[in-house]
């Protein structure tokens, strides 16, 4: 009894362990260099509405709460406008708008 116990300890901490390391893989998804394109359309083309860090917008929606499970949602929006934002789709090609995804999920650098 006490070694089935301990066993299903041991399988919860692995399961734990393996739930925490498939979150870090899941941040790292992106190569620097697609990042890096991200954090310069996003300097040159969104910073103005949504911040410079996309923290505190003056009047758009706060990036930094964006939820990181709705990467279509993302470029819907990006490429076809949604409410007061602009569509972006004749500027900003697919490869940009992924770009600006991978900046979005990788966060901003400290």
């Amino acid at each position: 009894m006490a070694s089935r116990r301990r066993m299903s300890l041991f399988g919860g901490i692995a399961l734990i362990c393996a739930i925490a390391a498939g979150g870090q893989a899941a941040a790292q998804q992106f190569p620097p260099e697609q990042i890096n394109q991200g954090a310069t359309l996003y300097a040159s083309n969104c910073a103005s509405c949504h911040g410079e860090k996309m923290k505190n917008p003056p009047w758009a929606i706060d990036l930094a709460t964006f939820p990181r499970d709705s990467r279509a949602r993302f470029i819907d929006a990006v490429t076809y406008g949604v409410r007061n934002m602009p569509p972006w789709g004749d500027v900003i090609k697919p490869d940009g708008v992924a770009a600006l995804w991978a900046y979005l999920v990788a966060g901003e650098a400290k």
